[in-house]
């Protein structure tokens, strides 16, 4: 059972803010504070499994060969990179940088990670898609899978930033889960908890907003 106020305001926000003519993200920003951001050990940098996922397919990129390389392809796996293709791309960073835009995030062969983080670092590393490393014993088509229900919280070095909860066409109650289930994570990764929260808004893209805390 979600809590009245999230599901209240949820269902505000997608019923008052104007239809657009597209598909808009309904997002969370959060504002912290009583925190020193310049200290690392106060930035959040979570990864979140949303019970109902974000309503979209990720565009997830694959670092990958042979058999792998497969697996991930019939996975759904928007792209499958080769060890030639990686040389390709550290020889052409506009390419790369057209690749890193274009994918959501990127899984990686451990053998590929050496070469990825000497050539390709200074492009994925500033965007947050640096590679999440492929193990000997995980399963590509399990880690896919578990990856388009995903989202990242990262703070950086701010007291406020954006996570996306979902589409605005999912139910209000799958909306509200999704935020809930973030906001249990904040709360216990963070120094004091709830007290280091500020505020917390839901809002669409384009649309307006609402406090949920």
């Amino acid at each position: 059972m979600v809590e009245k106020n999230i599901l209240e305001a949820v269902k505000k926000v997608i019923e008052e803010s104007p239809k657009r003519n597209f598909s808009e993200s309904v997002d969370l920003a959060i504002n912290l504070k009583n925190l020193d951001m310049n200290q690392p050990k106060n930035r959040v940098d979570e990864e979140v499994i949303l019970p109902h996922g974000l309503g979209k397919e990720l565009k997830i990129g694959v670092f990958a060969k042979g058999d792998v390389g497969l697996k991930a392809k019939d996975a759904g796996a928007a792209y499958v990179i080769s060890d030639v293709e990686l040389e390709e791309l550290a020889a052409d960073k506009s390419r790369a940088r057209i690749l890193a835009n274009e994918c959501d995030l990127f899984i990686a062969e451990t053998q590929f990670m050496p070469i990825i983080g000497k050539n390709l670092g200074v492009v994925l590393g500033p965007r947050g898609k640096m590679p999440i490393p492929l193990m000997p014993n995980m399963d590509i088509a399990e880690l896919i899978k578990s990856k388009q229900n995903a989202v990242k919280l990262r703070s950086k070095d701010r007291l406020t930033f954006h996570v996306p909860v979902g589409r605005r066409d999912m139910s209000a109650e799958d909306l509200a889960e999704n935020i809930e289930t973030i906001m249990a994570r904040l709360e216990r990764v963070l120094d004091k908890g709830k007290h280091n929260l500020r505020s917390v808004y839901v809002t669409t893209t384009m649309g307006i907003s609402k406090r949920v805390m």
